[in-house]
């Protein structure tokens, strides 16, 4: 768990500067409850949203999470107006906001012929409008005060054209882009954008899919480093992403992938 290894590391939490960091993350489950966890290691202060009325009680019944004192609110960030929402209850609750993590994604893997306009749109709502709903209820707030910290969970589908992958790799692509033009924009009022794209997770998210026949050796085959990638590899450089160390970091799409994008 990356709490663990971010636990046994001495001197991780001030060599990075994210205690009391006042932190609202989006989506519990897989990455988004690694990195929670993450920033509960390092000291943060936490308010994890989610739609999912069990990721979140799962959430709140880890023992790392309580000591941490993290708060949890269910929110459908789909819903329109739903991220200023989420970021005013942020900031209430937590007493201001600096950092917003976003990781909500869903993924339907069939050709782009099968689609129905309403299949499409639902995906993009989920992974794009979502992402813009929130960071820029989040930019207005960190604008107005000077500094703050946005990273978004994109993946190299928005760099490779996988097949099967028409809607998410459109969204995360357009996510990339979304996230340029806010780096652009704000970089000047001390607010740093950036995106994290990870290759193939091994998360409880992932499990069901990488269990079915062939799909795991397949995907390695794609990666140079020879496996899959593990939560800690992700929530390491996010943290890092969220540090003061990351100031002159904007507008960067982080490939975290065993080198999946060089081939």
């Amino acid at each position: 768990m990356a709490t663990e290894t971010l636990s046994a590391s001495n001197g991780a939490a001030g060599w990075l500067g994210l205690s009391g960091a006042r932190v609202l993350v989006a989506g519990a489950g897989g990455i988004g409850t690694q990195s929670a966890l993450g920033f509960a290691a390092v000291g943060a202060s936490l308010l994890v949203v989610d739609r999912d009325d069990e990721r979140l009680q799962a959430l709140e019944a880890d023992h790392d999470f309580q000591d941490a004192k993290g708060r949890t609110l269910r929110a459908d960030l789909t819903e329109r107006g739903a991220g200023a929402r989420v970021v005013d209850a942020a900031v209430e609750q937590l007493g201001g906001l600096d950092i917003l993590l976003h990781c909500i994604g869903v993924n339907d893997r069939r050709p782009v012929l099968d689609f129905t306009e309403e299949e499409w749109d639902a995906v993009l709502r989920t992974n794009l409008s979502s992402a813009f709903g929130l960071a820029q209820a989040a930019g207005r707030h960190m604008v107005a005060e000077g500094h703050g910290r946005i990273i978004v969970l994109s993946s190299v589908s928005g760099l490779l054209a996988h097949k099967n992958h028409g809607p998410y790799a459109t969204s995360k692509g357009g996510l990339n882009q979304m996230m340029r033009v806010m780096a652009a924009e704000w970089a000047g009022r001390g607010v740093t954008v950036n995106a994290i794209a990870p290759g193939y997770i091994e998360t409880s998210l992932t499990s069901d899919y990488l269990k079915k026949p062939g799909v795991r050796e397949d995907l390695v085959r794609l990666v140079p480093a020879g496996r899959l990638g593990v939560p800690d590899e992700v929530v390491g450089p996010m943290l890092f992403l969220s540090s003061a160390h990351a100031g002159f970091i904007t507008g960067h799409v982080l490939y975290i992938d065993g080198g999946r994008t060089l081939v």
